[in-house]
C-alpha cells in the first residue's frame, strides 16, 4: 500500500510543530512580561470573577458552541484535534444536536436523536441488540462512538440520552480528525457524544413518565456551581426505566447514574465524568434473516413479537474520564485526557431464519458472555502564529487506545426449533451444550486491540479570513492479537501502521455563504484470512484505506441555515476468489446531501433534509454481485421535522416529523428487496407554572399510523438480516423544576 510508512517518517512534523508553537509561546510570554512590568498590583487584589457559562462548559476556554436559531442544533462542534469549529468555517459537513431537541422529542437513546438526520439510518448488530448507525451508507458501530472526543468509553449496545448534552454527527471519512476507530468503522461518518455540565443557575429537575406497554420512567437532573466565583460545577443525573415496551411481551430495565464536574481556573480548565449504566432486555424481538433463494417476507404486525420468552440481553458498564486544558501562553493551549471503561455483557439469543414463503422460521440458541476493559487517552497542543498576512492555527496530538476483551459462547444443536413470524410458537430453551468456546463462568482473554497515533495539522487563514486551508497528517499504528477461547494461547497477531492525510478548504465569498471541499481517508484494521476451504488461512492484510472526495456549499442566514454536499467514497472489499481470501474489488458510495435547520419565522422551527445515494460493488470477481447495490443502503432518505409554538397559547408547542426510506437490498446479488417505508411522528409540549414551580408536560406518538415495515437490512458486512420497525408508541412525561 502506498501510504504504509515506518513510524519514524512522521516524527519530523511533530517536532516542527513543537518548535513553532514554542516560538509563538516565547514571543507571547515576552509581551505578557512587558505588560506586567508597566502595570501595578491591582490585578492581584481584584476579586475572583464569577464564571459565566453560556452553554455547558467543559475543559475548554470557549465552552460549547452556541445553539443556532430555534435551539435544535448548534453552530459548531468538535473536530478532533482541531477543537470546536463553527460549521461555516469547517471543511466538513456536520450537524450537532442539542439537549433541547433531545428533551423535546423524549429521546431515549442515541438512535432516537439520529432519527432526525437524513444521512443516517439505524440498524442493529449481527444477531444482537446493539444499536448500529448507517451514515452515508456505511455502518458505524456503537463501539466506535466517541465520548467527549475519546473512543471506547461508552456502553457498546445502547447509550441513554440522559447522559448527553449534545450528539455531534460528522459526515464522511474522518480517521485523520479522530484517529482510527477501535471497531473498524467511521467510514461514512462518526458520532461524538458530549456530556452534561453545570449551567450558571442552580438546576433541580425531576421527570416522571410512562410509555406504551406501561413502562414507567423517572429521572433526576441536579446541578450546582460552587465555591469562590462559582468555579466548580457539579451535575448529577439518575435514571430508571422499568416495564413492558410497545412490543408484545418485551420488557426493558434501565438504570443510569452519572456525575459530571468541571473547574475553571485562571489559566486552566478541568473536567471529569463518572457513570454507570445497567441495561436489560427480556424476551426482546430479534432480527430476522431471509432464507437463501427466498423473497423478503411481508412485515408482521408492528407489535408482534416472534422472539422466545427465554431470550435476554444484559449489559452493565462503568466508565470515567478526566480532561484538562492549560493556557501555555496567549493563543497557545495544551490539553490532556484519559478514560477507562469496564463492561460486562450476557446474551441468550435465538435469531430466526425464514424457511418458506408463509413465514416459517428456524432458529437455534446462542449464548455468549463478554467482559471488556478499555483504556484510552490523548495529549495535544494548539496555537496560533502569523507568517506575513497568513494566520496559522497549528494543532498536534498523540493518542492511544487499548482494549481487552474476554469472551465465551455456547450453542445448541443446529437443528434448532421451528416457529412462524405471523403465528409465533414458544419453544423450550434447548441446552446450549452442542458447541462451546471457552467457559461461560470464567471467559479467557480472546482479543486485544492496541491503537496509537500522532497527528499534525495546520489551518491557514488568508485574504482577511475569507479562505481557510487545512492540511494535516496522522500516523497510526494498529495492533491486534487474538487468543484461543479454550487455552488462551495467542493465535494471530496483527501489527501495521499507515499515514492518513487530509486536505480541506473553505472559501467565504459572503458572510452568509461558505464553499468547501475536502479529501479525507478512513483507516480500518486489515482483515485476517479465515473461512472454509481457503488456501491462505491466517494471512494478515494491510490496513484498509477508504478514500473520500467531497464538495459543498453552506448557508447561514442567521435564522435559517442549510447545506448541500456532493461526495464519493470508495472502500476496499474482502472476499474469496479461487479459494484465496483477499482484498478484491471495492464498494463505491456517492451521493448528494441537503440539510435545513433553524427558525425561519417566529415560533416555527424546522429540521431535516434529503440524502440521495448510489452504491456499486466493483471488481468483485463474482458475476452475480458485480455492479450491484450494496446491502442495506437505500437510494433515498428524507427527513422533515417542524416544531410550532401555538399562537395565543403561551407555552404550548406542537411538532411533527416524517421519515421516508426508499427500497434497499438484503443480499449482495440484489434478489431480496425490502419495500420503501414512511413514518409519521407527532408530539406536543406545554410549559407553565404550577404552585410556583416550572412544569413541562410532554406527549409523543411515534409511528402514528402503526405501520408495519422492515426498517433496515444488514449492518454487518455481507449479511442482510432484517429489523422490524417499532410499533405505534405513546410517551407521556412531566418535568418539574424545584
Amino acid at each position: 500500500m502506498k501510504n504504509i510508512v515506518h513510524p519514524r517518517t512522521a516524527l519530523t512534523p511533530i517536532a516542527v510543530a513543537a518548535l513553532l508553537l514554542a516560538a509563538g509561546a516565547a514571543h507571547a510570554q515576552t509581551g505578557a512580561q512587558s505588560a506586567a512590568q508597566t502595570g501595578d498590583d491591582a490585578g492581584a487584589q481584584a476579586p475572583v470573577p464569577t464564571v459565566v457559562v453560556s452553554a455547558s462548559a467543559d475543559a475548554s476556554a470557549q465552552g460549547l458552541p452556541s445553539a443556532y436559531a430555534g435551539g435544535q442544533v448548534a453552530r459548531g462542534g468538535r473536530l478532533g484535534l482541531l477543537g470546536n469549529v463553527d460549521i461555516m468555517d469547517s471543511p466538513f459537513n456536520s450537524t450537532n444536536y442539542t439537549m433541547s431537541l433531545i428533551q423535546a422529542q423524549q429521546a431515549k437513546g442515541v438512535a432516537d436523536v439520529l432519527a432526525n438526520d437524513p444521512s443516517v439510518r439505524v440498524a442493529r448488530g449481527f444477531g444482537n441488540f446493539q444499536e448500529l448507525y448507517v451514515i452515508r451508507g456505511f455502518p458505524v458501530n456503537s463501539d466506535d462512538i466517541a465520548y467527549n472526543g475519546l473512543y471506547g468509553l461508552l456502553p457498546r449496545q445502547f447509550v441513554a440520552s440522559e447522559l448527553l448534552e449534545r450528539v455531534e454527527v460528522l459526515r464522511g471519512a474522518n480517521s485523520f480528525v479522530n484517529g482510527a476507530a477501535p471497531g473498524g468503522g467511521n467510514i461514512g461518518g462518526s458520532v461524538n457524544l458530549v456530556p452534561k455540565r453545570a449551567p450558571n443557575a442552580p438546576l433541580n429537575e425531576i421527570t416522571v413518565g410512562v410509555d406504551s406497554g406501561g413502562q414507567g420512567y423517572v429521572a433526576a437532573d441536579v446541578a450546582r456551581r460552587l465555591g469562590e466565583g462559582e468555579r466548580l460545577g457539579v451535575r448529577i443525573n439518575a435514571v430508571r426505566r422499568d416495564g413492558d415496551t410497545a412490543v408484545d411481551r418485551e420488557k426493558r430495565q434501565l438504570t443510569v447514574f452519572s456525575v459530571g464536574m468541571d473547574y475553571r481556573g485562571d489559566n486552566y480548565r478541568l473536567s471529569a465524568d463518572v457513570g454507570h449504566q445497567d441495561h436489560q432486555l427480556t424476551d426482546p424481538r430479534p432480527s430476522v434473516s431471509a432464507g437463501a433463494n427466498l423473497p423478503i417476507p411481508a412485515a408482521p404486525d408492528a407489535d408482534k413479537n416472534f422472539g422466545q420468552p427465554w431470550t435476554r440481553s444484559q449489559e452493565r458498564d462503568t466508565f470515567g474520564t478526566v480532561r484538562g486544558e492549560i493556557d501555555l501562553a496567549p493563543n497557545v493551549v495544551g490539553w490532556a485526557a484519559f478514560g477507562m471503561r469496564s463492561g460486562h455483557e450476557f446474551n441468550s439469543l435465538a435469531s430466526p431464519t425464514t424457511t418458506d414463503t408463509a413465514g416459517g422460521t428456524a432458529a437455534y440458541r446462542f449464548d455468549n458472555v463478554r467482559d471488556d476493559i478499555d483504556r484510552t487517552g490523548e495529549i495535544g497542543v494548539r496555537g496560533e502564529l502569523r507568517t506575513g498576512a497568513v494566520k496559522h492555527t497549528i494543532s498536534a496530538t498523540a493518542s492511544t487506545f487499548e482494549g481487552r476483551s474476554k469472551n465465551a459462547y455456547a450453542l445448541s444443536d443446529f437443528s434448532g426449533f421451528a416457529s412462524n413470524l405471523y403465528r409465533p410458537l414458544d419453544a423450550a430453551a434447548p441446552p446450549a451444550t452442542f458447541y462451546t468456546g471457552g467457559a461461560m463462568d470464567n471467559p479467557l482473554l480472546t482479543n486485544k486491540v492496541i491503537l496509537g497515533s500522532y497527528a499534525l495539522a495546520d489551518t491557514l487563514a488568508m485574504l482577511d479570513d475569507s479562505v481557510r486551508l487545512t492540511v494535516g497528517l496522522r500516523h497510526q499504528m494498529l495492533k491486534n492479537v487474538s487468543y484461543d477461547y479454550n487455552s488462551g494461547a495467542a493465535q494471530t497477531r496483527y501489527d501495521r501502521s499507515a499515514n492518513t492525510p487530509v486536505v480541506g478548504i473553505v472559501y467565504r465569498p459572503l458572510k452568509s455563504v461558505s464553499v468547501y471541499a475536502n479529501y479525507a481517508e478512513a483507516l480500518q484494521q486489515g482483515p485476517t484470512a479465515a473461512g472454509t476451504e481457503i488456501v491462505n488461512q491466517g494471512q494478515i492484510f494491510e490496513p484498509y484505506v477508504s478514500r473520500q472526495k467531497e464538495v459543498g456549499v453552506k448557508y447561514d442566514g442567521g435564522k435559517l441555515g442549510g447545506s448541500v454536499a456532493f461526495f464519493t467514497t470508495s472502500q476496499p472489499l474482502g472476499n474469496v476468489q479461487d479459494r484465496v481470501f483477499g482484498v478484491f474489488g471495492s464498494q463505491k458510495n456517492q451521493g448528494i446531501e441537503l440539510s435545513v435547520f433553524g427558525m425561519p419565522m417566529h415560533g416555527l422551527r424546522v429540521l431535516g433534509g434529503l440524502t440521495l445515494l448510489e452504491t456499486e460493488q466493483r471488481d468483485t470477481g463474482v458475476a452475480a454481485t458485480e455492479g450491484k447495490d450494496a446491502i442495506g443502503v437505500p437510494r433515498t432518505q428524507l427527513n422533515l421535522g417542524v416544531d410550532w409554538d401555538v399562537p395565543g397559547m403561551p407555552g404550548m408547542a406542537l411538532d411533527a416529523r416524517t421519515l421516508y426510506t426508499s427500497h434497499q437490498y438484503a443480499d449482495a446479488g440484489n434478489t431480496q428487496q425490502l419495500p420503501s417505508w414512511t413514518r409519521l411522528d407527532l408530539g406536543a409540549s406545554y410549559t407553565t407554572r404550577l404552585m410556583d414551580r416550572d412544569v413541562t408536560l410532554r406527549a409523543r406518538v411515534d409511528n402514528v399510523t402503526d405501520r408495519a415495515y422492515w426498517a433496515s437490512a444488514g449492518g454487518y458486512p455481507g449479511y442482510g438480516y432484517l429489523v422490524l420497525g417499532a410499533p405505534r408508541t405513546f410517551g407521556l412525561t412531566a418535568t418539574v423544576g424545584f
